[in-house]
């Protein structure tokens, strides 16, 4: 049987998932309601998070299908799919058009001699002109440096949706049942069938890692070369030569989302095996320990790093089953195995420098750990500042924004101050689309305040662009902390008081302690209140004695507004229940001292 491997890329949430998901129920390997994003935080969150494989049949033939993130965070994620796959399905939105991790994932793909597939999806939106997206996808090929037979991509237009597509704008969709046949057609017309050197001796390379409580870890590989055998005994080898032994236990392949466990597996396939207990990501696996490695898979570096410490506020333990740092250590080597993008340094004793490529995957690991049972620390995300050829140089990231027209003036305002040169301005009837290249550093913290200063209408999408000089002192929104002066139930009425002064974190009734972070201040002075202060009784009546309560919404925390607001010498304390801002250091004596040994 042939077999053709894909891998379906696009910028987030224009329409991977809902096409793949089409996909296999039109071929029959779905049941209805079934979707490639299986995890918790992915159905909350509507967006792809963990790379996927899924496998369907047309026509006699195997199409291997890989789902992939769309966020620029997740990355990672998809370049070492890229390496893994004979073409690509590139997804665009037929309203949008191309969007930075559009632009991020083309490139990889065209580096890699990938031709792809254009699918222009969602061309029932009001707003859809695919032809106009069309063009634009050109030039992004064109401006990416295709080569003419890459950039003589066929295209396809359809409704992930509905489960239609339709090879020329001016054809009827066909009926529901065949509704993605054009599409497959194209698949098969255009792909070419994955090589299939079954006699030479076995090469095969894990793109993806899991872990099973009765197999142990298992890997995803593209088998390059060979024959794989249940039973047979194979070395894991890396890049630097480094072997390790193991005997495969168990073959599966895809088939939707189910696995089928199978005696072999040949070349051009993508199979799941388990029975190497330290096989890595960008491993060789052979035969022979001399057998020549595959090339290594490498992804780009890490942009921003923070501190991991265990939690050791006064609520420490109360909800959590993890809370040492060696079980924090061990989470995180955990994560290393299957997240090639991050990287963790634990020289320290005490505390862990995690690096990542933004906050969102950073939020992503830590509301993980704390759904496990972990309880941890965690300190502000800084940019990693590097020495390029003994010039100072700091990530920088190119912003785009679609947002209505009115609010144009406050965007580039907010963004010329954090550091961001306007590079391009499209306006497009009541709204405006615009590009902006700037350092990570200031657009930390920013995306909060952007949907307050779009009243939740903007779109803003990043993707770093690479090492550049630094630009020296950014200014950043000023706000300040309201501090507990007290452990206690906050109170309504200290609460009342206290809200004009600026966004409370805590409601009535909320458990707090000394030296947390309850609010902040809009004037950007820290505060020190009591939240737990009552209202005092006397037997005299005054003016006002009866008058009403009315509080507002608390602006509760989650982990991604805490990274985004917390200050240098804050902890964002993460815990099974309970995201909480804390100072470091918690009573105020201690924070006097502190400033003093710094010679502030």
């Amino acid at each position: 049987m042939e077999i053709r491997n894909i891998a379906i890329i696009a910028h987030v949430d224009h329409g991977k998932t809902t096409l793949t998901d089409a996909l296999m129920r039109q071929t029959g390997v779905f049941e209805e309601g079934q979707s490639m994003d299986t995890y918790a935080l992915e159905k909350e969150r509507g967006i792809t998070i963990y790379a996927k494989n899924t496998a369907t049949f047309y026509k006699g033939t195997k199409i291997n299908i890989i789902d992939t993130p769309g966020h620029a965070d997740f990355g990672s994620e998809v370049e070492r799919i890229l390496r893994s796959i004979d073409c690509v399905l590139l997804v665009v939105d037929a309203q949008e058009g191309p969007m930075p991790q559009t632009r991020f994932v083309l490139k990889k793909s065209l580096e890699l001699g990938i031709k792809p597939i254009v699918v222009i999806n969602k061309i029932d939106k009001p707003a859809a002109d695919p032809a106009r997206v069309e063009t634009e996808v050109l030039e992004l090929f064109l401006e990416l440096g295709a080569m003419d037979e890459q950039a003589s991509f066929p295209i396809v237009y359809a409704i992930g949706r509905e489960g239609v597509a339709k090879r020329k704008l001016s054809d009827e969709f066909p009926d529901k049942t065949h509704g993605l046949d054009p599409l497959l057609d194209v698949i098969l017309e255009h792909v070419q069938p994955a090589p299939a050197p079954t006699e030479k001796p076995l090469r095969a390379q894990p793109f993806n890692l899991a872990y099973d409580n009765y197999l142990g870890r298992q890997a995803v590989v593209r088998i390059y070369e060979g024959v794989i055998k249940s039973g047979q005994n194979v070395y894991a080898k890396n890049i630097e030569g480094k072997s390790v032994q193991g005997k495969i236990t168990k073959i599966f392949s895809f088939k939707g989302m189910g696995r089928i466990e199978e005696s072999e597996a040949q070349a051009g396939d993508i199979v799941m095996i388990a029975g190497i207990p330290e096989v890595y990501i960008g491993d060789t696996i052979c035969n022979s320990a001399e057998t020549e490695v595959l090339p290594a898979i490498s992804v780009d570096e890490p942009t921003i790093e923070v501190y991991f410490l265990p939690n050791s506020s006064p609520f420490a333990g109360r909800e959590g089953k993890f809370v040492t740092t060696r079980q924090i250590r061990e989470r995180l080597a955990r994560e290393l195995e299957v997240n090639v993008g991050m990287r963790v340094n634990f020289d320290e004793v005490e505390r862990f420098k995690v690096a990542a490529r933004g906050e969102l995957s950073l939020s992503i690991l830590l509301e993980n750990m704390r759904r496990e049972g972990y309880e941890v620390a965690v300190s502000q995300p800084k940019v990693i500042i590097k020495d390029i050829g003994g010039v100072k140089s700091e990530p920088f990231e190119e912003v785009t924004i679609d947002s209505p027209s009115e609010f144009q003036g406050v965007i580039i305002e907010k963004l010329g101050k954090r550091g961001a040169l306007m590079t391009d301005m499209r306006a497009h009837e009541n709204s405006v689309r615009i590009l902006f290249a700037g350092p990570t550093r200031g657009l930390l913290g920013y995306r909060g305040e952007f949907v307050i200063d779009t009243k939740g209408e903007g779109i803003m999408s990043t993707r770093v662009i690479g090492f550049r000089p630094f630009v020296g002192v950014i200014e950043h929104r000023a706000i300040g902390s309201m501090i507990s002066m007290a452990t206690g139930k906050a109170l309504a009425f200290a609460i009342w008081n206290l809200q004009d002064r600026g966004l409370m974190y805590i409601e009535p009734s909320d458990e707090i302690y000394e030296g947390q972070v309850v609010g902040n201040t809009s004037k950007g002075d820290e505060m020190p209140v009591n939240p737990t202060k009552g209202k005092e009784m006397s037997n005299m009546r005054s003016k006002g004695a009866d008058e009403a309560i009315y509080l507002n919404p608390a602006w509760r925390l989650s982990i991604e507004r805490g990274l985004e607001v917390m200050t240098e010498d804050e902890y964002l304390e993460v815990t099974p229940l309970s995201v909480r801002l804390r100072k470091m250091y918690l009573t105020e004596i201690e924070r006097a001292r502190a400033k003093r040994n710094m010679g502030v």
